[in-house]
């Protein structure tokens, strides 16, 4: 795949002379029609060989182009808050709004390259490259133009390059340790180097490989590659969001779903609930307090009917908590900023650092909720989302956050109950919303949802425990239960590993 790249590609001076003009005019003419339509944003991702011309491609791009509508993020080693949450967290922070751009400098990529070249295992490589590959094609569903340069040189213009680099004192220091090893290795790097390109050249990301040898061509192949990229995605218009038909989920033949078979009465009293609430937090405090509890964070996730008890199970976990080790999350419908990024953004902002808890009122399962049942999203997305909400939580569980997820279960008479209970209190009357009626004329459709969401994104890393809620007590009580069981068990599992 690098065979072109070392061609000897070359454009003389007159010509690039003549081009760049015409080229800086018609980039900033897509950069304008792009802000203007805002339907999409574009992720420029630049990698190579050392000394290629990376960070002389990224300079002129941000001369050529409006420096308003595009940002330049360069990842270096880990900051104190990046090592504290999953690895792609640095990168969702990254990714530029609707009609903006975003320049990369090595992206996801460079991580996992460096440390398999630096003894890392081939099959964790190799399963890095996996989930960069399913990240991407999140990206390119949600609409993001993803465009991915690698600038190449061959050895021995990489040896020379270093060479004269290194004789001249004003410009030693931009010669590293990192490329002396990649001179030394030239060979077996780019062996992995292309393994890696391979698997991830994607029909909707593929990789660009450019000769860097030559600023001229590299500066005007990169250009207007960019410039052809955009304009074409543009021409799409409303189109440029893919839309593929996806197989529907048949129900059951015998009509029985997941849901039906849930238990929801439970004859605990207040008295036996007051006793168990008082143990049960106090637990909670303590294994919140472990010394341990420091390397780890918990990702909690509340769905369920309306009027289940959600708020209250939620206010009995924050009552044994410190104010500086949670925060709550209310869920509703994006903002305009929300809904300019891809789906999942709204909820990695949201990604607790260790020793922190974040507790999600509704959550990111809203797409095959919500969205699903109301018409918001189309079937081809909901689909999708079951494999990229899975792939986000291996993500939070990787990085040492226990995912609990939880579906509050009430019958529709206790709905109603609670419901009616609501309007005629006066300091409940916040609760009950005119959605929450019409939401009870599609009970059914929300039960075939939620079984269907609950059957495909039920796993070990990330459990969904169905609690039966028309007692609430109970319902309080299993909450706390299983929290303190998952927090204990991981404890546990890190003691072992001392």
């Amino acid at each position: 795949m690098f065979e072109s790249a070392q061609l000897g590609h070359k454009v003389d001076k007159a010509i690039y002379k003549e081009q760049e003009p015409l080229l800086r005019e018609a980039l900033l003419a897509v950069q304008y029609q792009l802000k203007e339509q805002a339907n999409f944003p574009v992720v420029i991702l630049l990698g190579g060989v050392p000394t290629a011309g990376k960070a002389e491609t990224a300079n002129l791009l941000l001369e050529w182009l409006d420096p308003r509508l595009i940002e330049s993020h360069a990842f270096g080693v880990k900051s104190d808050e990046e090592l504290a949450r999953p690895a792609m967290w640095r990168f969702w922070r990254a990714l530029p709004p609707k009609g903006k751009i975003s320049l990369m400098f090595g992206g996801w990529y460079a991580g996992p390259m460096w440390d398999y070249l630096q003894g890392g295992y081939a099959d964790r490589f190799e399963h890095e490259v996996e989930r960069i590959a399913r990240f991407e094609k999140m990206l390119s569903d949600e609409g993001v133009l993803l465009l991915k340069f690698w600038l190449h040189l061959p050895k021995d213009e990489l040896k020379k390059r270093i060479k004269k680099l290194e004789a001249d004192d004003r410009t030693a220091w931009r010669v590293t340790d990192q490329d002396k090893q990649f001179l030394k290795y030239y060979d077996q790097i780019m062996e992995a180097q292309l393994a890696m390109v391979m698997r991830s050249n994607l029909a909707d990301s593929p990789w660009r490989v450019i000769e860097g040898t030559d600023a001229n061509y590299r500066s005007l192949t990169v250009g207007k590659q960019i410039e052809e990229a955009i304009k074409h995605h543009l021409e799409r218009g409303t189109l440029t969001q893919k839309r593929i038909e996806a197989a529907p989920l048949l129900p059951s033949i015998d009509g029985l779903r997941l849901l039906d078979k849930l238990q929801l009465d439970s004859n605990l009293s207040k008295a036996d609930y007051s006793v168990k609430l008082e143990e049960l937090q106090g637990r909670l405090n303590l294994l919140t307090r472990h010394p341990k509890f420091k390397e780890m964070s918990v990702s909690l996730v509340f769905e369920g009917m309306d009027a289940a008890g959600k708020g209250g199970s939620i206010r009995r976990i924050t009552a044994a908590l410190d104010a500086r080790q949670y925060r709550v999350v209310p869920v509703a419908a994006p903002t305009e900023e929300e809904r300019a990024q891809p789906y999942l953004w709204r909820f990695w902002r949201h990604v607790p650092q260790h020793g922190r808890m974040t507790i999600f009122d509704r959550s990111w399962y809203g797409r095959v909720l919500v969205e699903r049942v109301e018409g918001f999203a189309q079937r081809a997305d909901w689909m999708r989302a079951y494999n990229e909400i899975n792939d986000f939580e291996a993500e939070l569980d990787a990085a040492n956050s226990i995912v609990l997820k939880f579906w509050l279960a009430i019958s529709k008479e206790e709905q109603l109950r609670r419901f009616e209970e609501r309007e005629q209190t006066e300091f409940k009357r916040f609760k009950i919303t005119d959605e929450d009626w019409r939401n009870r004329d599609k009970w059914d459709e929300y039960i075939v949802a939620a079984s269907d969401m609950i059957d495909r994104t039920n796993t070990l890393h990330a459990p969904w425990h169905m609690i039966g809620a028309n007692n609430k007590y109970q319902a309080r009580i299993s909450i706390l239960e299983k929290l303190c069981e998952a927090l204990e068990s991981r404890l546990q599992s890190k003691e072992k590993k001392k």
